[in-house]
């Protein structure tokens, strides 16, 4: 018996150390191109360390780490996810702070005539993320309300699962158009920026971040978390068309 119990304590520590330096980040689809490049140039600095990726839409990743889904940092489309799970006692509360910003547009093809949200109900097809997941969605239903043409939109929306499935309908002609990150539009060659949507129709787009209580505890987890306020995720950031403090 004690034997046994030695190899299993023995198999335990090993498999502990299977996965140290392993940092597991769960953020927003409209960061992915940015954190894989910021990711990559950290792990080239830190060979030790590598990075399980977990990307979607901000309320299904919430949902996630609240039923139990492994991540050590969460960096969410809207303050309101990042709330879910501060109130659920899932977040170091200490360290939630302000990744970047982003704009809101509407992209399409580039024959569509739409300059402005006055010309949006004329359209057939305008594709939003889910707006009880997807920040993106919520912003854009946010602004039909506040343009008010919301209730000239019925039938005519199309739910996609994150703001990455919105802008591949409308680059796929699948729908007239799309509403999505400015920092989607740049990157994208098969659909084209129609228009930005005036601010003053949506709140302000921010990224808020966290450290999970299990990322607090993961020292590799802590040291990346510290560094995506440096200078030099700051650049990375603005690269991608995102805007930082």
């Amino acid at each position: 018996m004690l034997k046994q119990m030695a190899v299993l304590v023995v198999f335990l520590l090993h498999a502990g150390m299977a996965n140290a330096g392993e940092i597991r980040l769960s953020a927003a689809a409209s960061l992915r191109e940015a954190l894989d490049e910021i990711c990559a140039n950290y792990a080239q600095a830190h060979k030790h360390v590598s990075f399980v990726r977990n990307y979607g839409a901000s309320g299904t990743l919430a949902k996630q780490i609240e039923n139990g889904a492994p991540a050590d940092i969460f960096i969410s489309a809207n303050q309101e996810w990042l709330d879910y799970l501060k109130g659920r006692g899932r977040l170091e509360v200490g360290s939630i702070g302000t990744f970047a910003f982003n704009t809101l547009v509407f992209v399409g093809r580039a024959d569509v005539k739409a300059a402005g949200m006055n010309d949006i109900p004329q359209l057939s097809r305008i594709a939003i993320g889910s707006p009880r997941s997807v920040p993106a969605g919520e912003y854009a239903m946010e602004s039909l309300r506040k343009a008010g043409i919301v209730g000239l939109m019925e039938k005519k929306l199309v739910m996609a699962r994150d703001v990455r499935d919105a802008l591949m309908y409308a680059e796929r002609g699948e729908v007239d158009g799309a509403f999505v990150y400015r920092t989607d539009a740049l990157h994208t060659k098969r659909a084209k920026l129609l228009f930005v949507v005036p601010p003053q129709l949506y709140g302000r787009i921010s990224y808020p971040m966290s450290l999970t209580l299990a990322g607090a505890k993961n020292g590799e987890a802590a040291d990346f978390y510290r560094s995506l306020r440096s200078r030099e995720t700051r650049a990375l950031l603005q690269k991608y068309g995102f805007e930082v403090r």
